[in-house]
């Protein structure tokens, strides 16, 4: 039986390549060691002639290296990344391993995936589904769990995910009104005027409000930084309606994140009200600030934001709309508005200039 390949070596740098006879394809096997280059020949045509065989070979020598690789499932990969996780990263990852769309592959071994088991995965499952099986791969991939890609980066479909955005005031209203637990109506009516993250707020206590400075104080779970608020009347009124001593909202703190954020859906859903999270009171509250002309590094530092990127990409929907120019001229004559000092600033450009000119 004719061999489907054949080996050469080529004069000039004297190494091997393999030629296809079916295909025609050359392929170098970047080596000038002829035993090494006849092993791969041989290994090849051997692989062509015995396809069958071809992964008990593979995983015979695998397991020499890691005798569980063959009896490996990507149940024990998901355990073992929702073990490396902490605090909220890992509820979602508990979360995102409990999808029907990894029935498919929870007890599949990991060496005998192919890419139409990720596929029907991919296609039976949402924009999370394809998110956390991307790093559930890179994962095994990390860990020599999986010895080659199950599907390279140019065939993972693409994801999309829903526009977001912040609720508005008459969504918000439509749902304190409709509240009937007195614990949760006065976190959402906090969340409208404070921005704060969901698991932020619901931790809040007592011991986080300086009533003499009228300020809340708190270290974000998130990254760790201490965001300090100066609250006004409207969120003095909500504040004394809360416990004095101990959690803000005893309940609410007890729950995890993905169970309020399910029983603010259920809210949504029995209103009507559509294509919001608990997380949209962080949108809005951007996009409140900006339209109002509110300093852009006190809201950054009101939402904990350290990136402008992240700032912007929280209050790029508001429509702000410019007032007109001969209103401005009007209260500039009337002293209400303070000039431009031009002389000050064209001596700055002029400085500026000849600093980038030397």
């Amino acid at each position: 039986m004719k061999q489907r390949f054949r080996l050469y070596r080529r004069k000039r740098g004297g190494r091997f390549y393999v030629h296809d006879n079916v295909t025609g394809r050359q392929e170098s096997l970047k080596t000038i060691d002829r035993t090494e280059a006849l092993r791969v020949l041989h290994a090849r045509n051997e692989a062509d002639k015995q396809p069958a065989i071809n992964l008990q070979i593979a995983r015979a020598y695998l397991a020499a290296g890691d005798p569980a690789i063959g009896t490996r499932t990507w149940q024990v990969a998901m355990d073992a990344v929702v073990k490396l996780k902490q605090g909220s990263t890992k509820e979602r990852w508990q979360a995102a391993v409990h999808d029907k769309a990894f029935e498919g592959i929870r007890r599949l071994p990991i060496l005998e995936t192919r890419p139409e088991h990720f596929l029907r995965v991919l296609e039976f499952g949402t924009v999370a589904t394809n998110v956390y099986l991307r790093r559930l791969h890179n994962f095994a991939l990390a860990v020599t769990w999986l010895p080659w890609p199950v599907l390279n980066k140019q065939q993972w479909p693409r994801v999309r995910f829903k526009e977001k955005r912040g609720i508005n005031e008459e969504e918000h209203w439509t749902l304190v009104e409709a509240e009937r637990n007195p614990e949760r109506k006065a976190f959402l009516e906090l969340a409208w005027h404070l921005g704060a993250a969901q698991g932020d707020l619901a931790r809040l206590g007592a011991d986080n409000i300086d009533w003499e400075n009228r300020v809340i104080s708190f270290r974000r779970k998130k990254t760790g930084t201490v965001a300090v608020l100066r609250f006004g009347e409207e969120v003095e009124a909500v504040l004394r309606r809360l416990p004095a001593y101990g959690p803000l909202f005893p309940k609410l703190s007890k729950l995890p994140s993905t169970q309020r954020a399910s029983v603010f859906r259920l809210r949504c859903q029995a209103l009507g009200i559509e294509g919001i999270t608990l997380h949209s009171y962080r949108y809005a509250w951007a996009e409140r600030a900006r339209r109002c002309g509110y300093p852009e590094r006190y809201a950054k530092e009101a939402l904990g934001h350290e990136s402008n990127a992240v700032h912007w990409a929280y209050a790029k929907k508001a429509k702000v709309e410019a007032p007109p120019l001969e209103d401005y001229e009007k209260m500039g004559a009337n002293g209400r508005v303070l000039p431009l000092r031009m002389q000050n600033a064209t001596r700055l450009a002029d400085t500026r200039l000849n600093w980038r000119t030397a």
